[in-house]
């Protein structure tokens, strides 16, 4: 897989057989694609058994918030995913709940990548403010990659646009972009929003897709996004 681009690919749906079919119809040789389970999927009936016996590398985003000890029971309670391989945890959680989480990750398993989640990219700078926070997107998401490098884990989540800055600064870390589209592509709930192509111009990692992959006929718009990053 050396030098391909690594997509993690968002199953937002608690559809076992659908589930099925969008990884099936996203397999190429061209392109890492990584699937990524979130929350409606894990709580659902079928979900957790499922990726029990998953045979390949998965990522599970379950944004980990909590205090310390609850996160750290939240991690035993997930050895027995063998094909974890990345695993999210808010950053507003703090310093010493990444440091607990990231420590407990290595001792599950040493493959398992911890990515703090900075700011969500629903949000903008309209809506900090309306929350009670007093910085700007950018300086919130640079106080929480410090956050997030100091703790030891393996990487941050942010939108593309604040990935730039990041990478400046942590030149090491794992950056992983959601709020992906492809070109012309609704931009539904997301404020900050790029394209794939921009966002590896910005020298992310990995990027998220989700709708811009999976709506429609999913064989053509993963060659629509092959095509794009050529």
């Amino acid at each position: 897989m050396k030098n391909k681009k690594t997509i993690f690919l968002a199953i937002d749906t608690s559809n076992l057989n659908l589930v099925k079919k969008i990884i099936k119809d996203t397999k190429t040789n061209k392109l890492k694609i990584i699937p990524k389970f979130g929350l409606q999927f894990f709580y659902s009936k079928h979900g957790r058994k499922f990726l029990e016996n998953f045979k390949s590398e998965f990522f599970l985003d379950v944004k980990l918030a909590d205090i310390s000890q609850t996160a750290l029971s939240a991690m035993d309670s997930l050895k027995d995913l063998k094909q974890l391989r990345y695993i999210t945890v808010h950053a507003s959680g703090g310093l010493e709940m990444l440091k607990a989480v990231t420590k407990k990750a290595k001792m599950i398993n040493k493959n398992i990548k911890v990515l703090g989640v900075t700011i969500l990219t629903s949000l903008n700078n309209k809506s900090l403010k309306e929350i009670g926070h007093t910085k700007t997107v950018d300086q919130l998401v640079l106080k929480q990659a410090a956050l997030i490098k100091k703790s030891g884990a393996a990487g941050c989540v942010c939108s593309a646009r604040e990935a730039k800055l990041i990478r400046k600064k942590y030149k090491n870390l794992f950056i992983v972009t959601p709020g992906i589209r492809l070109p012309g592509d609704k931009t539904n709930d997301q404020a900050r929003v790029e394209t794939p192509a921009k966002a590896f111009s910005n020298k992310v990692s990995a990027i998220v897709m989700g709708r811009s992959l999976v709506s429609g006929k999913i064989k053509d718009n993963l060659k629509r996004l092959i095509n794009h990053l050529n």
